[in-house]
């Protein structure tokens, strides 16, 4: 039977149970450290490597602190996320700032906190100019178009919303330029969860044409270019992980043809990976509520699609494991069901598992990224705990749950009882 491996055992898991009750989200800090450190390996020849943790994938200062420690800044697109980002004791360079439709308070903050200021259109830049100035170094935002295919979340770049045209990276550096801007970088982010080591070779060849192009004409100098993220995972157990060392030799291979060749290096190179940092080591933790039989055979569970929104949204796959019955045989066909008042609130649909009982424990695999972190709350339904699994196998709570009055904290039922 083709399975995947967790970090606790049944035991280990009924004994957070009662502390901590389900369902919640928990995180493996020692795999995150060790999967950090083989990212860091694997792009150690490339200058100026930087990995810029994608903060809408696990948006948590404790991981967000845990990253820091391990030389990694911070991805962030809202005010909320630059906020995570300085309490986790980022600032300046160790922040990415790269947003659309972005209003003049989070351009102010980002500018503030010295981080790098990543503009999504060309008319951002007098609208930065005016809001909170032009910062020392400005990056853009490159749209390839039809240059280069998206994937099935992203979606083609000719139709996405993000970024500059060819044409328009070209001019707004001129416009820069003229402004006296010195200082620039490049950036885009074309796929999402893609397993293909050399779409993201192609990526950086891509970039690395065109940022010898403007320079030549425009006479700038960059210094760096951030090849975005996207880097998926295997969540079938079946597939593989995308080599990181084979990425970084073909992008190494490109500089050197490309970069160097035309006397533009030094160049920084940067990634914004945000879900092959921390999505194979974060686990949703449920606990079979009912068993339904009707046409089919339903799991129902007390998490729901507002704890792990993927499966019902993408129609994606999350490898599911019944604790205490991993050796035994999955000789049943289940729909796995939430509580929401939406038939898509499935975390799998026809999924073979070992016969389940009423109060088995499930944990539902590669939850670490766009887990929790794309919560909500249709139904009334409340926001689950984090968990962090320490390297000395302890166990913290670095959210707690949300509760009703939570929910009800930004009405005013005194108001409601006058109101007429």
């Amino acid at each position: 039977m083709v399975s995947k491996n967790l970090p606790f055992t049944k035991e280990d898991i009924l004994k957070i149970m009662e502390k901590y009750p389900t369902p919640f989200h928990i995180y493996d800090e020692k795999a995150i450290r060790e999967n950090a450190r083989r990212m860091k390996s694997a792009f150690k020849d490339i200058p100026g490597f930087k990995e810029f943790f994608a903060v809408k994938a696990l948006p948590n200062p404790f991981i967000l602190k845990i990253l820091k420690e391990e030389g990694f800044g911070a991805d962030c697109s809202s005010l909320p996320e630059l906020i995570l980002a300085e309490k986790a004791g980022m600032t300046g360079d160790d922040i990415m700032f790269s947003s659309n439709d972005t209003p003049a308070e989070e351009f102010i903050k980002a500018k503030e906190l010295g981080g790098f200021i990543n503009l999504d259109d060309i008319s951002h830049i007098p609208y930065l100019e005016k809001s909170a100035g032009l910062p020392e170094i400005v990056c853009f935002r490159y749209n390839p178009g039809p240059l280069k295919e998206g994937n099935a979340i992203i979606g083609k770049p000719e139709e996405a919303k993000y970024g500059f045209t060819r044409e328009q990276m070209f001019e707004g550096y001129r416009i820069l330029r003229d402004k006296g801007v010195k200082r620039f970088g490049m950036h885009t982010m074309v796929a999402s969860n893609e397993l293909n080591s050399d779409y993201f070779v192609e990526t950086a060849r891509i970039l690395f044409e065109l940022i010898v192009e403007i320079s030549k004409e425009l006479g700038i100098q960059f210094e760096f270019v951030n090849l975005g993220g996207g880097i998926g995972i295997p969540y079938r157990p079946e597939q593989e992980p995308v080599s990181l060392e084979a990425v970084a030799k073909g992008v190494k291979e490109a500089y050197d043809a490309t970069i160097t060749a035309n006397g533009l290096a030094p160049l920084k190179i940067y990634l914004e990976c945000g879900r092959v940092i921390t999505g194979p080591y974060g686990y949703l933790i449920s606990q079979v509520r009912h068993l339904k039989s009707t046409y089919k055979d339903y799991v129902g569970l007390d998490s729901c699609m507002a704890n792990l929104m993927r499966p019902g949204m993408y129609g994606a796959y999350h490898h599911i494991t019944v604790f205490g019955k991993e050796k035994k045989a999955p000789a049943h066909k289940y729909d796995v069901t939430g509580s929401l008042c939406e038939n898509n609130d499935k975390f799998a649909i026809d999924r073979m598992l070992p016969e389940v009982e009423i109060g088995d424990i499930l944990a539902i695999h590669d939850a670490g990224a766009h887990g929790h972190a794309m919560g909500f709350n249709y139904n009334g339904k409340l926001r689950s705990a984090e968990l962090l699994l320490r390297e000395d196998g302890s166990v913290v709570q670095i959210r707690r749950a949300e509760t009703i009055e939570d929910y009800f904290a930004t009405l005013n039922f005194e108001q409601l009882k006058n109101f007429r």
